[in-house]
């Protein structure tokens, strides 16, 4: 009978210790930084402290691989599929103990869910693909493939695109130009600074006099998104909430405001360190997502309550909208203007200059355009890479058509030809 025991022990030690290491890879595709001498102290932890229940296993694990807060949703999704799905934990214990626990009901989705369910879904894949001894073509990640995927429009993406959209949005670089202060600092070249070239001539006596020099500091400007989350904009807002948390995570000086019939401020939210907890955040904090849109509203609010908070130091205001107003117009110029008068740049990205026959005739759109600086579109990746380029200070795709001008004297212009036309019928 002793014999038998340690038989089943030997047999369950050895599927337990297989197991971690299979757990450990699916860790480390869902972006948790588990290597080798994780896997070894993790297997070593478990044999010391036993298995006797789910929790025990849980916190063994979790006391292993995770090693900071934001880790935390991931490893808790990932343990929950892996261990609870499978009924690994079950089978052990139905080896080692007489009677095995019950298995619980199954928890509600939770943050980190979409990277665990694609780490789990390449693990299948790479399993299937090592069992068949033939070669599948894969054209999606092609030239061509990426291409079609670049200028594809948001609202037309499957679950599959939208993801890899969103990884591409993620691993986009902000090359932003610099403002110049009027702060000065020391530098090899540039203005004579007086003061450190005497305090520097001490030290030898006056008998050689170094110059020194100084030059104006150069920062980078803040950053502030007013997102639209009504029910035209919900799809496109969502997506781009993942380009801002990545802006977030690298700069400081960036905030992020929601509006649809209110304003919300999600930059808290948007500084944790997981994008998918960010964006789940972000999504319980806002009330009216996916309802209606005042515009005025929500820039009058912003325009009284964080202007001067976070309105300072000559920020890019990036404003995305469709303009589709509920609001009267004068409200809307007069919220607008004083927008525009406190920031240094103020953009607007609109999804609806995806369409080719759009033109400025709404009255909306009509009181907004006179106050910003460009007017562009952002549908797809190839606009936002555009407005990174834009940002960095050179020219991108679009030349006149980003215009706000152009687009008024068109709209001038068509409705004369309307006017006209009607006026001979």
């Amino acid at each position: 009978m002793t014999d038998e025991r340690a038989t089943l022990e030997g047999q369950a030690g050895g599927r337990i210790a297989e197991n971690i290491v299979h757990f450990a890879r699916t860790l480390r595709r869902a972006g948790l930084p588990v290597g080798p001498a994780s896997v070894v102290d993790a297997v070593r932890a478990v044999e010391v402290a036993g298995i006797r229940s789910r929790e025990d296993l849980y916190w063994t694990l979790h006391a292993v691989f995770v090693r900071k807060r934001e880790q935390r949703a991931v490893f808790d999704e990932a343990f929950r599929i892996y261990w609870r799905s499978r009924g690994l934990i079950e089978k052990l214990l139905s080896i080692l103990s007489p009677v095995a626990p019950a298995r619980g009901e199954p928890d509600k989705p939770k943050a980190g869910q979409t990277r665990v369910a694609q780490a789990f879904q390449a693990t299948r894949e790479r399993q299937q693909q090592h069992e068949r001894e033939e070669v599948v073509v894969d054209a999606r990640f092609t030239v061509s493939g990426r291409e079609l995927l670049q200028r594809k429009d948001f609202a037309q993406m499957n679950a599959e695109e939208i993801r890899r959209a969103k990884a591409a949005l993620r691993r986009m670089v902000l090359p932003m130009e610099k403002v110049r202060l009027r702060r000065l600092v020391s530098a090899t070249r540039g203005r004579i600074d007086p003061r450190r070239t005497l305090r520097a001539s001490l030290r030898t006596g006056g008998d050689m006099i170094e110059l020194r020099h100084r030059r104006h500091d150069l920062k980078r400007p803040p950053i502030v998104a007013l997102c639209d989350i009504s029910g035209s904009m919900s799809q496109y807002t969502r997506i781009l909430l993942h380009f801002m948390h990545a802006l977030t995570e690298e700069r400081r000086n960036v905030h992020t405001f929601l509006f649809g019939t209110r304003l919300t401020n999600v930059t808290r939210q948007l500084r944790m360190k997981d994008p998918d907890e960010a964006l789940l955040a972000c999504t319980q904090g806002v009330e009216d997502w996916s309802g209606g849109t005042r515009i005025a509203t929500a820039l009058a609010a912003f325009n009284r309550q964080w202007s001067r908070r976070v309105l300072s130091g000559g920020p890019i205001v990036l404003l995305v909208t469709d303009g589709l107003e509920r609001d009267t117009d004068e409200d809307l110029e007069r919220e607008i203007d004083r927008l525009h008068r406190s920031c240094r740049r103020l953009i607007w990205l609109n999804p609806l200059l995806r369409f080719e026959g759009f033109e400025a005739r709404a009255r909306g759109v009509r009181a907004m355009l006179p106050h910003v600086d460009e007017f562009r579109a952002v549908h797809s990746l190839d606009a936002v890479a555009d407005l990174c380029t834009a940002l960095g200070g050179e020219r991108g795709r679009g030349g006149q058509l980003t215009d706000p001008r152009a687009w008024l004297r068109r709209a001038e212009a068509h409705a004369a030809q309307d006017a006209a036309r009607l006026a001979a019928s």
